[in-house]
């Protein structure tokens, strides 16, 4: 198979890798047809992520959204650490705020400003826990995505895509997608 994979600091190379296989009864393997780039890989990319060293597989996603859901709002904080001060400003009293995946750099939290709002902080990396939520908030036409995926690609070229999404101030990208149809709404599974 195919695969974009670290060689080091600002290195990455679209080469073969070897095809998964399972190696214990729960494993799964999943056909993947479509992908989106997420700025932890970019931070890995940098060297910002010294755990994760050459030869490693990229890909995953994130995804950083201000949601509504009922009378609460959720801040997901992705990426840089400006994303993360912009949501601690602008949750409001009783709010949470979920910091997912890495910065690269510290990232300031004025607990002067937030002891009085009784927030909720927490932080990890993506576990897709707020996935089904997403989907039904989509489904809804609560949460809106149609702006997001600024820039698609086939999934030959990962390279050029990370180049692309590397450089979003010069390219304007928000979120890059890769391979797969080009779907205009999500379509979420209804009771049962």
């Amino acid at each position: 198979m195919k695969a974009l994979v670290f060689r080091g600091t600002g290195r990455v190379a679209w080469q073969d890798a070897p095809d998964p296989a399972v190696k214990d009864a729960a494993d799964a393997i999943v056909r993947v047809d479509a992908v989106t780039l997420c700025g932890t890989d970019l931070h890995i990319v940098k060297g910002d992520v010294p755990e994760v060293g050459p030869g490693r597989v990229l890909g995953h996603e994130a995804v950083g959204t201000v949601m509504e859901t009922g009378g609460d709002v959720v801040m997901e904080a992705v990426g840089v650490p400006e994303t993360f001060e912009m949501c601690t400003r602008m949750v409001r009293p009783g709010g949470r705020v979920a910091n997912i995946g890495v910065h690269g750099k510290p990232a300031v939290l004025h607990l002067e400003d937030l002891w009085i709002k009784d927030v909720t902080l927490t932080t990890g990396l993506v576990d897709t826990s707020s996935t089904p939520m997403l989907l039904r908030m989509t489904a809804a036409g609560r949460l809106p995505v149609s702006g997001l995926v600024t820039h698609r690609f086939e999934l030959g070229q990962m390279e050029e895509a990370y180049d692309v999404f590397g450089r979003a101030a010069e390219t304007g990208a928000i979120k890059v997608a890769l391979g797969g149809p080009q779907h205009t709404a999500v379509q979420a599974a209804g009771p049962g």
